[in-house]
């Protein structure tokens, strides 16, 4: 008989307003975070790896609010600048390094993608950097909205250059 593969865990969603629209979030059991999108359950079932979707069609309901959650909103209150939650990511070793790195850049601050390949030891992976910060399946708490091109441009954004700038621009805004 064949090996089945397990099931993945049940992943709880919340979706809730912030200033720049709905958030969703994905956590396991123990609260770490497997995806986060800006926009409904179908931005961020996109940004789950197949292995990772729950089973069925549905996502449980949690029945308080996350601490991912808390955490999001004390973010645009401009009470917190630095995440701290487990994250349940996956990708291959250069990705995970890629988003290690992400989640050292500043609050407020920019970097490129070759700077960020630079400081990885990979000066020529600016493009894998990029690539990198595309697969990102936990934007805002992996700030990939951080990397920039070169020439000072905002590059690209999963969600949209719109979001990208208001994420940079509330981030300038300091209190």
């Amino acid at each position: 008989m064949p090996r089945q593969s397990p099931l993945p865990p049940p992943l709880f969603l919340e979706t809730f307003a912030t200033p720049i629209g709905p958030f969703s979030i994905a956590t396991d059991t123990s609260g770490a975070i497997h995806a986060t999108a800006f926009g409904e359950e179908t931005a961020l079932r996109k940004r789950l790896p197949a292995a990772a979707k729950p089973a069925g069609s549905a996502f449980k309901t949690p029945t308080r609010r996350s601490e991912a959650r808390k955490q999001v909103e004390e973010y645009f209150r401009q009470k917190r600048h630095r995440f701290d939650l487990a994250l349940a990511a996956r990708g291959t070793a250069f990705q995970q390094r890629v988003w290690a790195a992400l989640r050292e850049i500043p609050f407020g601050e920019t970097t490129s993608y070759g700077a960020l390949a630079a400081q990885l030891g990979s000066p020529k992976a600016a493009r894998g950097v990029g690539s990198a910060n595309a697969a990102n399946p936990i934007c805002l708490i992996v700030p990939c909205h951080r990397v920039i091109a070169a020439n000072g441009t905002l590059g690209g954004f999963a969600f949209g250059l719109e979001i990208k700038q208001a994420l940079l621009a509330h981030e300038q805004a300091r209190p």
